[in-house]
């Protein structure tokens, strides 16, 4: 059975070929098979605003996402005001995990979203199946084999240029017969500083570039090896830091097996192989041509590595005709180190020094039972062993906790022939990630040594939500509340930080629908709202976005199709001043703003493809709430927010042979 769901116009991602005229268009499909608590989305489709640069600026225009804002690339996403470790991201379903103490290299920044068939997300604690600690949720970004029935080949590109020197390039090609198939992308893009709606330029240029292959065997409709491999790099100035990222360097490989039908009780088994490395260099004097004045300047550079290698094997089981189980281990290793380099003695000829190691082994459990033909249950259990070791190795620089018990159960309704509705309770026990764990800061001793006092996070969550879709309309819904013990909570004041336990509670939701007003005419619309609160201090959580609507109208009209979005973002008064995280903090209530943003797209013919747009249409001045302040050595004042690119437009063309 088939689940269609309505997009939200903040999700342009989610939007089909422009020649249908019909509600699926603007479609998001989940299969009720695997879970209503999916929402998926194409990120190789645009309309309302320019394509992302990375995960983090693809995944906020999908509903009750946000991003802690850094300048011109690489924020870091926010998923009902939870972020980091709490949201893993897996790519293929492998992961890629930075090595900056302050996450200037979060993961999503070496992500390419345009590279990638489709993004899933699971909302909550509702899945066991991709790793460990996951209470905010999972995001996967896949790309699928390509199938060819004879010989042949395609080829995809797209070019992009915008506003403030932004270019972009991407091509694909994809060759195969039945048995075997190639598949290379390459993807670069580049943009300069931009200006905020008052013409203040604010430094934030960037340049990344990345390139996949995959070489895959199907000797058979059930069979699947693929060897896969990608390398890439980049830079971003960041108005906000004292340093800026010199060098986003990645490499990955991975192997992996699928095999379906083995008997009538195992349906598929599935292993897989994988190793990412990450080389970050973060410097204070090669993307800023002059010293800064207000500091006593000294060239200095960073470099860090990490290396997050694993597996994972996974049994899918059908023992009666209404049951499915998927089963199976995972293992994940990550060591760290780092070295430091001047300008007359650079980091290149100094030795690697060892900084960490941590590493987890899980096994999970998941079934479905297909209790009637409107009833489903959906439960899973988890059980993680994580460690963690810092350097240089001391007894107290080794923490251990076996069997970090995790689960849920979910009951999933079907009310009437288009409308489902669905309830689940999760628990999930994170253990503390290298952020909350390693980097001085947090672990001196004079900080209180986070490293061995800090808990394992423990979050209980209820979800609900439900699905309507009639002839001319469709509506989903979404909603849940939480307790957290020992929520791991940073706080930073001056240039100190500190983290350590409290107690949480969260609670919020996420409207989006459509409306079909005429064969040509669509309106869209989402609304989504987050609160938090630090239940041991009796005050606010921090870094927790304000309500947000977005409200869209789309026509479509033969080879036309143009649209407009205005987003309405509420003031945030609900702060906790003076506490943060590694990558930002509240610097006190925000100002609520409206930005309006118009796109077109013209079919040329069926082989080319037009887009235009205009986003921040009217040139408004404003800052996000979730933001990093202005560093004062660029002249800004202390706790002040970055402005947002002012207006800018945007022309992109899609080729397909």
């Amino acid at each position: 059975m088939l689940l269609t769901t309505a997009a939200a116009s903040s999700a342009p991602a989610q939007a089909a070929d422009d020649d249908d005229h019909t509600l699926s268009e603007v479609a998001v499909t989940a299969q009720q098979e695997q879970s209503l608590v999916e929402m998926t989305a194409d990120p190789r489709l645009h309309g309302l605003q320019r394509p992302a640069s990375d995960a983090g600026d693809f995944l906020k225009t999908m509903p009750g996402f946000s991003a802690i804002r850094s300048g011109g690339a690489n924020g870091d996403p926010v998923f009902r005001g939870q972020f980091g470790s709490r949201l893993p991201m897996l790519t293929n379903g492998t992961t890629m995990l930075g090595a900056c103490g302050s996450r200037m290299d979060a993961p999503s920044s070496y992500i390419s979203p345009e590279t990638f068939d489709q993004v899933t997300v699971v909302k909550g604690p509702q899945t066991m199946l991709w790793g460990p600690g996951a209470s905010a949720g999972v995001v996967r970004f896949d790309r699928w084999p390509p199938t060819f029935d004879k010989p042949g080949a395609t080829l995809t590109a797209n070019l992009l240029a915008a506003s403030r020197g932004r270019r972009d390039q991407m091509a694909e090609v994809e060759a195969g017969s039945s048995q075997m198939y190639f598949r290379g992308s390459a993807y670069h893009a580049e943009a300069g500083d931009y200006h905020d709606g008052k013409g203040r330029q604010i430094p934030s240029a960037w340049k990344k570039w990345h390139a996949d292959m995959a070489l895959g065997w199907t000797p058979d409709a059930h069979t699947l090896i693929e060897l896969s491999a990608g390398a890439g790099d980049g830079h971003a100035r960041y108005a906000a830091r004292s340093m800026d990222g010199a060098q986003f360097r990645n490499e990955s490989w991975a192997l992996r097996l699928e095999k379906q039908h083995l008997t009538p009780v195992l349906s598929k088994l599935e292993a897989q192989l994988y190793a990412n490395h990450t080389r970050h260099v973060m410097d204070n004097h090669s993307l800023r041509p002059t010293p800064l004045a207000d500091e006593s300047f000294k060239a200095r550079s960073i470099n860090v590595r990490r290396t997050t290698s694993g597996g994972r094997l996974a049994a899918t089981l059908q023992p009666g005709e209404r049951w499915q189980v998927v089963t199976g281990i995972d293992a994940q290793r990550s060591p760290l180190a780092w070295r430091v380099g001047t300008l007359s003695d650079p980091y290149s000829a100094r030795p690697w020094n060892a900084e960490a190691k941590l590493s987890n082994v899980g096994w999970f459990g998941e079934a479905s039972w297909q209790a009637f033909s409107r009833t489903r249950l959906v439960g899973g259990i988890r059980l993680d062993h994580a460690q963690a070791r810092r350097y240089p190795a001391e007894p107290q620089d080794y923490r251990s906790r076996s069997a970090l018990p995790s689960g849920f159960l979910r009951w999933e309704q079907g009310i009437a022939h288009e409308a489902q509705a669905y309830a689940g309770l999760g628990h999930v026990q994170r253990f503390p990630d290298y952020w909350e764990l390693v980097p001085p800061a947090n672990s001196a001793s004079g900080q209180g040594n986070a490293f061995m006092t800090l808990q394992p996070e423990k979050t209980t969550q209820l979800d609900v939500g439900a699905h309507w879709k009639q002839d001319h309309w469709a509506l989903r819904v979404s909603g849940f509340a939480s307790l957290v013990q020992d929520y791991i909570l940073f706080e930073q004041r001056g240039r100190s930080s500190t983290v350590r336990n409290v107690d949480a509670a969260t609670a919020g939701f996420e409207l989006d629908g459509q409306y079909q007003l005429s064969s040509s005419v669509s309106a869209q619309a989402t609304l989504t709202g987050v609160w938090a609160r630090n239940r041991t201090d009796g005050r606010p959580l921090p870094q927790i976005p304000p309500a947000e609507l977005r409200l869209g109208m789309t026509y479509t009209e033969g080879r036309w199709k143009t649209g407009a979005q205005w987003r309405l973002v509420s003031r945030q008064s609900r702060v906790a001043t003076g506490q943060g995280n590694a990558v930002g903090k509240d610097f006190g209530p925000s100002g609520g703003f409206g930005l309006l943003s118009v796109h077109a797209t013209y079919r040329v013919h069926q082989n080319l493809k037009l887009m235009l747009g205009v986003d921040n249409l009217l040139n408004k001045t404003y800052a996000e709430h979730l933001n990093l302040a202005g560093y004062s050595g660029f002249g800004f004042a202390a706790g002040t927010r970055l402005n947002e690119p002012g207006r800018s437009a945007w022309l992109r063309a899609n080729l397909q042979f």
